[in-house]
């Protein structure tokens, strides 16, 4: 039974957040292989015997993988707060009750209707007949 919930729960997050979790997953694959990247560009230039382009190339490596790390972070961090937000300008919106206009640009007939007391719908007019 805790199993079925607990799996209800993860796809149903999964679901709802499958945009951000899709860009993590692809964040985190670029980083593992930039490694791979890196290690082919190192033995490339070893080959061509240009030595002296490694630490622009470990540098790229790291910015890259220090990027995506700290994007996936942020992505994880930002999921529920984004909620959070959205519910706070739900309550605001709430809280602001609109203006309303006291003007009143009614027809005679108009007013009769609003302040009528009982009004009839065709079921009771043919319920009188």
């Amino acid at each position: 039974m805790f199993k079925q919930v607990k799996s209800a729960l993860f796809w149903y997050y999964l679901y709802k957040f499958r945009k951000r979790a899709i860009l993590i997953f692809f964040l985190t694959l670029v980083a593992l292989f930039s490694g791979f990247i890196y290690g082919d560009i190192v033995e490339y230039l070893k080959i061509t015997q240009n030595i002296e382009y490694l630490k622009y190339i470990l540098f790229g490596k790291w910015f890259i993988i220090l990027f995506n790390i700290l994007l996936s972070i942020y992505l994880v961090l930002t999921i529920f707060k984004k909620e959070s937000e959205v519910k706070e300008d739900k309550k605001k919106a709430v809280k602001k009750e609109p203006k309303i206009e006291k003007e009143e640009s009614f027809s005679q007939r108009e007013k009769e209707l609003l302040h009528k007391k009982k009004l009839k719908t065709k079921a009771d007019i043919l319920l009188e007949k």
